[in-house]
């Protein structure tokens, strides 16, 4: 389906929920383990085809808060798997920087150390960035965003009299909070808002996931498992992201004349 796709228009930003791999395993009389290495391989191929394609961020929803709830055994060998699967041929072959959204803190002290050795490892790479979502819910994002907000005032008042004195008279005001000041405090804060979120598996929810980021993202949802999800299931949702016209708000008419006046400018 490559001869379909418009290559001036692949999104910046698609982000995955990768759903579907127990459900996979389990059709084939195999335990749920087997089906999360099976999807290590999907993430390895389309990481793959999203850099061959120009993508410049990947962001999977791999482990979310929710997950810890799952049986023990499962866990610790979703953890374990995170460990194997960080192959840094993958990152280095296709020169992929890996970043980590969510609570890092609760992860083992194992899975910290390979995630940090290959953040560090990859941190000059530029065609890509994977975004992995581990121990992530977006509610739990908005809650650490306040949190740290309110743990900046509390700091300032710390300060000595002659410095609070001056930063009360400057310092944070209600008028202050809009979306840019919540933008730079989110975890997700070094990187745009997806412009196409994908979800595998036949749910039709978002999961906790990127709540705020996905205000006007443009949503896909597809029945096929995350394992079997290949490159030619990543070029037909994009082909059907290219078939909508993004509005952010404004009429179909106003996105056309922009259009129009964007491509007479280029000319």
């Amino acid at each position: 389906m490559t001869d379909q796709l418009d290559m001036n228009r692949i999104p910046e930003h698609i982000a995955i929920i990768m759903d579907g791999n127990g459900r996979w395993a389990t059709k084939r009389g195999k335990e749920r383990s087997y089906g999360h290495q099976a999807g290590v391989e999907a993430i390895h191929r389309i990481t793959s085809e999203c850099c061959h394609l120009g993508v410049k961020y990947l962001t999977l929803y791999t482990f979310s808060t929710e997950n810890w709830n799952r049986p023990t055994d499962e866990v610790t060998a979703l953890m374990g798997l995170i460990i194997t699967a960080l192959e840094e041929e993958l990152f280095m072959k296709n020169d992929v920087r890996l970043r980590v959204i969510g609570d890092f803190g609760r992860l083992p002290d194992d899975v910290q150390q390979k995630l940090s050795e290959v953040m560090e490892h990859t941190k000059n790479n530029k065609a890509m960035s994977m975004v992995l979502a581990l121990s992530y819910s977006s509610r739990w994002e908005l809650i650490n965003t306040v949190r740290q907000i309110v743990s900046e005032v509390h700091d300032m008042e710390e300060l000595p009299e002659n410095i609070l004195k001056n930063w009360r008279s400057g310092g944070l005001r209600a008028e202050d909070i809009d979306e840019d000041f919540i933008n730079q405090h989110l975890q997700t804060s070094f990187m745009p808002d997806p412009d196409l979120l994908i979800r595998t598996g036949g749910e039709l929810r978002i999961s906790n996931f990127l709540l705020w980021q996905i205000a006007y993202t443009e949503l896909y949802f597809c029945d096929t498992y995350w394992p079997d999800f290949d490159e030619e299931c990543l070029h037909k949702a994009i082909i059907d992201f290219q078939s909508r016209q993004r509005r952010f708000g404004k009429t179909e008419a106003q996105v056309e004349r922009e259009a129009l006046s964007e491509k007479n400018n280029k000319k």
